[in-house]
């Protein structure tokens, strides 16, 4: 079996160890986040069966998943990274998730381009949970704005997503994220990575999206 299976079998046993008495305990979509990494490291996950994967670029992802994604319709791929309105064409043909909707302008362009091609990708709009200046995503104040103008454009919005910030514990904002998605009454929630997955599912995280942990360290 090869690593990469091997690691992610763990992770999933490690989940069920550590959370499975937890009260909110859901059973999490994991995002293998494959950015950066070839096709020798992916494809072994794609035999076990594993289906969600993740990348940051839209033209990386191009290259490496064209074929791929014509292949096996069963994947899902998962756009993590911030998203230019430039490649909102390209992603909207691509991707099946866009977890980084963070102004209207985005949002309507998303919009015009699945009416252009008849197709439908699921979104999260992304929360700067931290305040961070130099991080993608919506003011925190403003995210039911944002939702409600994404309702008028009859955007499939799935629920909210954030990356907290680096030296601060996760915890605490995954605990604001929860109580923000719950009050727009969404069922999906994208947050969590390598370092703190653990922490975002006790906190109803329903998507993951791990890399390192999964593929080892990148280059």
């Amino acid at each position: 079996m090869h690593q990469v299976v091997q690691n992610l079998i763990s992770i999933k046993e490690e989940i069920k160890q550590n959370l499975s008495d937890s009260k909110d305990y859901k059973v999490p979509k994991i995002i293998a986040v494959s950015k950066t990494f070839g096709m020798d490291k992916i494809l072994p996950l794609i035999e076990y069966g594993h289906q969600d994967f993740g990348e940051n670029k839209v033209q990386e992802a191009i290259e490496k998943w064209s074929v791929i994604k014509s292949d096996k319709n069963n994947i899902k791929l998962h756009l993590i990274g911030g998203l230019q309105t430039n490649k909102v064409k390209l992603a909207v043909q691509l991707f099946d998730y866009i977890h980084s909707v963070d102004s209207e302008k985005l949002a309507k362009k998303i919009s015009n381009e699945q009416q252009k091609q008849n197709k439908k990708v699921r979104v999260f709009i992304q929360v700067n949970i931290g305040n961070e200046e130099q991080k993608f995503g919506v003011n925190k104040l403003s995210v039911s704005n944002l939702y409600s103008y994404c309702k008028t454009l009859n955007l499939d919005v799935a629920g909210l997503m954030c990356i907290p910030p680096l030296n601060k514990p996760s915890e605490t904002f995954f605990k604001e994220m929860n109580e923000m998605n719950k009050k727009l009454n969404f069922e999906d929630l994208s947050m969590g990575m390598s370092s703190d997955y653990l922490d975002a599912i006790k906190n109803s995280a329903t998507y993951v999206r791990i890399g390192s942990n999964i593929f080892g360290k990148r280059n």
